[in-house]
């Protein structure tokens, strides 16, 4: 007898369907065969059933059994498929009832009790049916919720193989679990550094705000001990709360890798990635074999923070270049690309040579000018050209460390932040050309345009910085994008010669 079962698999960050036969002959000696493209974990799926349905008091059917996992040519990968080949068993056995299985999608990993585990990509495979016009997704009960982020499909957390069949025999039916449910425990985030406790050093929290009213990369340059890594560590304090659709891509994201906490089904907090500078280049872009995301996508409409930048591989920083421009990050293999999210503040800080004090008026350099200049130059001209804020970090006076009065905090900036953000919402929102613009450094040629425009006097002030400064078109482009950001925190509707002014002193000096 053939049963058919749907299941899913993750290619990337997107869930396709794959359908499970199962065909039963029961004239011919006990064995099973599984085919199409199974890898290790999924071919050891018979031994994982076989156990699971005599040990929930189920009947393992005799006979010659042949799993076909279709399409064909689509590589199976992981535990995924337990749940799928049971369930199918069960149907051509006459176990469960075959309607039962229409129009639903079996996930799970079976232990050899037949209670199921958690499982890695739920959000993408729920995604997928969804999409795909099913109606009821069956998975394990820990990633109901996860599941239940997607509306219009019914999940149905099943705790156990025996639950399930009593499930489908009507026997003692599974309450579907509630959507609401999960956006109702959803709670704020809770940071651990907040502004009002970073003492001095106020240029460098207005470049910070300005960065993140508008996503723009930004370099912090110091000395040792000047606060860089503290400050960077407190951006995710003032940058706006996800909406729920920025919240679904970097969950999707996390689910995938496996790196999306147990009790935290949806992320509701902007991602901090501070990878160190000893890290690969698949684990800082992504990669591998079968390719997954990096931490440039781990850090997507979040921050990736890069300690001691000049001491990344010149093979990584490069690398950067082209997903700070498209946002997005293509990997490509003999077996084809896939793209990968990757729009993130880039946020680095460095020191201005390596023994660390170059240009401190209190303690003496003990570079060369030549080892300064070689150390500066571990960063490429294109690559500083993609970051918009270049700001220094001075040492920090006593007087200021010592004083008790506490400054500005982290929700009264968040709010000037947030007020920002919703200015270029709605300015970005009238757009039909299908470009999807969410923040200013999201703006393309055709947005700086329509929303960057200067009068005379703005014009004489880029012509002249462009002279001074040897700016590129890029570097041009982008003090235009950082401009339309001042005057959207000072809720200005036109780029004055104020707001051009600070964008303009943001650049790097040493293109002089």
């Amino acid at each position: 007898m053939l049963a058919k079962v749907v299941s899913c698999s993750v290619i990337g960050l997107e869930g396709t369907a794959v359908e499970v036969e199962v065909d039963i002959y029961s004239n011919a000696l006990p064995s099973i065969v599984l085919v199409g493209l199974p890898d290790a974990a999924v071919k050891e799926s018979t031994e994982r059933v076989r156990a699971a349905l005599v040990n929930s008091g189920l009947t393992y059917p005799r006979g010659r059994v042949t799993v076909n996992l279709a399409p064909a040519d689509l590589r199976k990968v992981g535990p995924v498929y337990d749940l799928p080949i049971a369930v199918g068993l069960l149907a051509a056995s006459d176990q469960v009832p075959l309607d039962r299985l229409e129009n639903a999608l079996f996930i799970g990993e079976l232990s050899l009790d037949g209670s199921l585990r958690h499982i890695d990509g739920v959000l993408p495979m729920a995604h997928m049916a969804q999409q795909s016009g099913i109606q009821t997704v069956y998975l394990p009960e820990v990633d109901a919720p996860e599941a239940a982020l997607i509306a219009g499909i019914d999940v149905i957390p099943v705790p156990s193989m025996s639950a399930l069949v009593s499930h489908l025999r009507d026997f003692d039916p599974i309450p579907p679990f509630e959507h609401d449910q999960i956006l109702d425990d959803v709670h704020e985030a809770v940071y651990t550094v907040d502004f009002a406790d970073i003492k001095g050093q106020e240029h460098v929290k207005r470049a910070l705000e300005v960065a993140a009213a508008g996503a723009h990369n930004a370099l912090l340059t110091g000395p040792p001990g000047a606060g860089k890594t503290l400050m960077a560590r407190s951006l995710p304090s003032i940058l706006p709360k996800l909406v729920l659709s920025e919240a679904l891509d970097i969950t999707r994201i996390y689910s995938v890798t496996g790196m999306l906490p147990g009790d935290t089904p949806l992320i509701n907090h902007r991602p901090f990635r501070a990878p160190h500078h000893t890290i690969s280049h698949a684990g800082l872009v992504g990669g591998g074999r079968l390719p997954r995301p990096g931490e440039i996508s781990l850090a997507h409409r979040g921050v990736l923070f890069l300690d001691e930048l000049p001491e990344f591989g010149p093979r990584n920083l490069e690398t950067l270049r082209q997903p700070l421009e498209d946002k997005v990050v293509t990997i490509s293999r003999a077996q084809g690309s896939m793209s990968f999210p990757a729009n993130f503040m880039l946020v680095g800080a460095m020191n201005p040579c390596p023994c660390g004090w170059f240009g401190d008026s209190q303690h003496e350099c003990s570079c060369s000018m030549a080892t300064v200049t070689r150390y500066q130059k571990r960063l490429s001209g294109p690559l500083l050209d993609r970051i918009d804020i270049h700001v220094e970090v001075p040492r920090v006076d006593f007087e200021k460390l010592s004083d008790r009065h506490r400054g500005e905090t982290s929700r009264t900036i968040r709010e000037r932040i947030e007020a920002a953000r919703d200015i270029q919402r709605r300015r970005f929102a009238a757009l039909t050309d299908g470009r999807v613009v969410t923040t200013n450094a999201d703006m393309g040629p055709g947005e700086i345009r329509e929303f960057c425009p200067v009068d005379e006097a703005g014009h004489s002030l880029l012509r002249a910085a462009m002279r001074q400064l040897h700016m590129s078109a890029r570097a041009y482009h982008r003090t235009l994008k950082l401009a339309r950001t001042i005057a959207d925190l000072a809720g200005v509707d036109r780029i004055e010669t104020a707001h051009l002014a600070e964008a303009i002193q943001y650049r790097p000096r040493w293109q002089a």
